[in-house]
């Protein structure tokens, strides 16, 4: 091997160890949180609209986004419990 294949292949190594250790942001636990959501950027449907991004105004007490875990109340939201997954 020459100089130029050890450095491209320690490159290679170097990236893939890399790319293997991260935790990606959206693997991370997140919780749902109302009323942090500005209008049409909320995250699901609601009893108002079916649908992500059809919220109306800022900060609406139904509308929730997903954010990092343990962060809803310091943004001033409140969270909404986890919905249960049915039994098959």
């Amino acid at each position: 091997m020459n100089l130029k294949s050890i450095a491209i292949a320690s490159a290679v190594g170097g990236l893939l160890a890399l790319g293997s250790t991260g935790v990606l942001a959206a693997d991370a636990p997140k919780d749902k949180c109302a009323g942090i959501a500005e209008a049409g950027k909320n995250d699901c449907a609601t009893a108002m609209h079916s649908c992500a991004g059809q919220s109306k105004q800022d900060k609406a007490p139904t509308d929730w986004k997903y954010v990092p875990k343990g962060e809803c109340e310091k943004m001033g939201g409140k969270l909404l419990a986890p919905e249960k997954k049915k039994a098959m």
